[in-house]
């Protein structure tokens, strides 16, 4: 066989195998369509308790206004309880995880578990709580969680390092990872950048950190909220070499280096990735329909908007 026969031949054979895998490839969802079940893993109801308790919280309000957040309108969002179950009906949100928060020995932000519990027992159908930790509360805290979960009402537990001032991996953490273990429970860690609060240091919730605490307890599904942006790199890494870490990269999608989550979103993540809003900083449905819009292939869209939450959670796919 000659050389341009040869080459004639291969070129041939690489046109049939791009028109194969053309052939075989899944359509991407409507663009700014949001469609198909969901499941959001980080939300909180939109009431005027909600609404006003971010609004003039020493955590949030400074960053809220550096972020250009208008606070009026930020108060315009709220609604009634019943508006609110609704329209997550009409919008064919299958569950909405309320990630609670106790940062009272630190900052005096006392735990919002009760209030969750009233959420979660107005509508059990969609919101699962996930109850907020104090790690400097000690075994009080780890009774509380045993307690709250074997209630029924929560069927997770939430811890902010970044407002415990505590690094993921510091001894008082550990005995909340070891009773989420026992009850066979998911943790949420929650490790956004915490913008001008006090008294806060990005290393807490480093991505190297989560390393290790995912190291140590291999059967504790752990889902950082937020992504650890900026630390983009190194959290993609962190996700992708431990089965038992999930990721949600809620309000930092489109900030800078964050087209590399939702890269490695359709590719070595497509399993371990899920779509939380962090509502009511973000509408549900605006966040939603964003994630419409990145070009996930069907399959990967479905992955993201509810099977792998649902997986965590244990739900039926």
């Amino acid at each position: 066989m000659d050389l341009q026969k040869l080459q004639e031949e291969l070129r041939q054979k690489a046109l049939q195998r791009a028109q194969a895998e053309k052939a075989a490839s899944k359509p991407a969802a409507p663009a700014g369509k949001v469609k198909g079940p969901i499941i959001d893993f980080r939300y909180r109801p939109n009431t005027k308790s909600i609404i006003g308790g971010i609004a003039e919280s020493p955590i949030f309000r400074a960053g809220l206004i550096a972020n250009g957040v208008d606070i009026d309108e930020f108060y315009s969002r709220a609604r009634t309880m019943p508006e609110i179950i609704e329209d997550l009906k009409a919008h064919n949100v299958m569950k909405a995880v309320i990630v609670g928060r106790d940062a009272e020995t630190t900052y005096g932000y006392k735990p919002n578990n009760p209030e969750i519990r009233q959420f979660v027992q107005a509508c059990p159908e969609i919101f699962l709580g996930y109850y907020g930790v104090d790690p400097h509360k000690g075994m009080q805290a780890i009774r509380d969680l045993d307690a709250a979960v074997k209630s029924g009402d929560f069927h997770g537990a939430a811890m902010d390092p970044m407002y415990a001032q505590l690094k993921c991996s510091d001894a008082k953490m550990y005995p909340v990872y070891a009773k989420c273990c026992e009850l066979n429970i998911p943790i949420v860690i929650t490790a956004g950048p915490a913008r001008y609060t006090a008294n806060t240091v990005m290393d807490y919730t480093h991505p190297s950190e989560i390393d290790i605490v995912a190291k140590d307890f291999p059967d504790l599904k752990i889902i950082i909220s937020h992504g650890a942006w900026p630390f983009v790199d190194e959290m993609i890494g962190v996700t992708f070499r431990n089965r038992n870490v999930f990721l949600e990269i809620s309000e930092y999608e489109e900030y800078p280096g964050s087209s590399d989550f939702l890269d490695a979103a359709k590719t070595i993540l497509k399993d371990q990735m899920m779509f939380a809003s962090a509502c009511p900083f973000v509408p549900y449905l605006e966040a939603a329909e964003k994630y419409a819009t990145y070009g996930f292939d069907e399959e990967t869209y479905e992955k993201i908007m509810w099977k792998n939450a649902a997986k965590v959670l244990g739900l039926e796919v």
